[in-house]
């Protein structure tokens, strides 16, 4: 009899509970699906300035760091290190040289020399009696040695690590702290790209040996970094860094010099993210040269079009990225697609060649620079605990100047005619990689 009902059309009824999973399903697959290719309602269409003024204008500093929400400080002194050949002897004579405090973040901490130097440093400095905080992040740490992490705790050292892969954080879990925040006494800081593998060593001098650069910088800038620590440290640790061992008032410092700077210390959120605003300010004002270095390319629409409309109004703007040495070729070829568009605009695209390049900086007419942790990426502006200096200072743009026409020296340009030329099959990797661009 069932199967005679079953073909005359008599529609089979399922349990109630065997339709409510199915239909949970349904609708966790397409929230799934939005979440990964899609950014309905993340942020606006396009975002533009009611004014972009210069650089060298009095209101410049005022409208970026008034978008962003953060001070404008003066004083201090700022250094470019090129490479694990400059950067590791300067952090290492540092942290040497600590007499109060150590502050230690970074996203990378991987075995091999620069760990057993860098562990080594952070464990005889506590012992001496310096207070030595690490903050570990959750997965890029998860090579850092287990016999590394006990010597250091051993010592005195405390160790926290930021969202660990454990229950009830697994939803946050992909939103990740690659702030690059190291400070000793409160006094000298350093950020950029760089963190604890061996990959950083060297002089960019072979394909394990990666471009890179960090910034040393002593008095304001300091406080800066250290208020980037201090945030992470304190929901990872539950303890409140303050004091002026911390945070020296800066009356007492030495704050000669006209160096202006403000940071960003940026976090997750669904609709505040003060980095894509700050980078937007700071490539309008643009007048002359606009200069960008970034291992991964993944930009929003609205970073896009100004960067597009300044070339087209005249303005130098080049964009060095990594080549096929990259450690991410999802991410360079999702970047490959916006090639086009860029070249047909008047904007310069190259690629380092020989090794993985890592730099991070941003050069505007000459003298407003951005440095620090964050990448030119969707990743970096939305979903990353990031942290960038802002720095209004002519001899240090010379430097960062320098260091990017040198690297161009180094880098294979892509010309329109030839890229148009590129394989259908090329076309469709970039394609397919882009669809994931609100993930990177």
């Amino acid at each position: 009899m069932a199967s005679k009902r079953e073909a005359g059309g008599k529609k089979r009824r399922y349990p109630w509970w065997l339709e409510m999973l199915a239909a949970f399903g349904v609708a966790s697959t397409i929230t799934v699906v939005l979440t990964l290719f899609f950014a309905i309602g993340r942020r606006p269409s396009r975002l533009v300035p009611t004014q972009s003024p210069a650089v060298d204008s009095p209101e410049f500093l005022a409208a970026v760091a008034g978008t962003a929400g953060t001070p404008i400080r003066a004083g201090g002194t700022i250094r470019l290190l090129n490479n694990g050949v400059e950067f590791f002897p300067a952090l290492l004579q540092a942290l040497h040289e600590a007499k109060h405090t150590i502050d230690f973040a970074v996203y990378i901490w991987e075995p091999g020399q620069a760990c057993d130097d860098v562990s080594t440093a952070l464990i005889e400095r506590a012992r001496a009696g310096v207070q030595v905080r690490v903050l570990l992040d959750g997965m890029g740490a998860l090579k850092i040695p287990g016999d590394t992490v006990d010597a250091m705790k051993k010592a005195g050292v405390k160790v926290e690590t930021f969202r660990p892969a454990r229950f009830g954080k697994l939803t946050r879990f992909h939103k990740r702290n690659h702030r690059r925040a190291i400070v000793i006494d409160g006094e000298v800081g350093f950020t950029g790209g760089a963190a604890v593998a061996d990959k950083w060593a060297g002089d960019a001098d072979t394909p394990e040996h990666w471009r890179d650069t960090m910034v040393k910088v002593t008095g304001p800038p300091a406080s800066t970094l250290q208020s980037a620590f201090a945030q992470t440290w304190a929901y990872s640790g539950g303890e409140l860094i303050a004091g002026s061992t911390f945070f020296p008032p800066e009356g007492t410092r030495g704050t000669a010099g006209g160096m202006l700077h403000t940071g960003i210390a940026s976090a997750p959120s669904s609709d505040d993210h003060p980095l894509t605003l700050f980078f937007i300010q700071s490539f309008a004002a643009a007048r002359r040269r606009l200069y960008i270095t970034t291992p991964y390319f993944v930009p929003d629409e609205s970073t896009r079009r100004v960067v597009e409309e300044r070339a087209r109004a005249g303005v130098d703007v080049r964009i060095l990225l990594p080549d096929q040495h990259t450690d991410a070729k999802p991410i360079r070829l999702a970047s490959h697609r916006y090639y086009e568009e860029l070249l047909e605009s008047g904007v310069g695209v190259y690629e380092y060649q020989g090794t993985m390049m890592h730099t991070k900086g941003v050069v505007v007419d000459g003298q407003w620079s951005v440095v620090g942790s964050a990448n030119m990426d969707i990743r970096s502006k939305e979903l990353n605990m990031e942290n960038v200096l802002g720095v209004l200072d002519a001899r240090f743009a010379a430097e960062l100047e320098t260091a990017f026409h040198k690297d161009l020296g180094k880098a294979r340009e892509i010309r329109l005619e030839q890229w148009r030329r590129r394989s259908w099959l090329a076309r469709i990797g970039e394609r397919f990689c882009a669809l994931f661009g609100e993930q990177y």
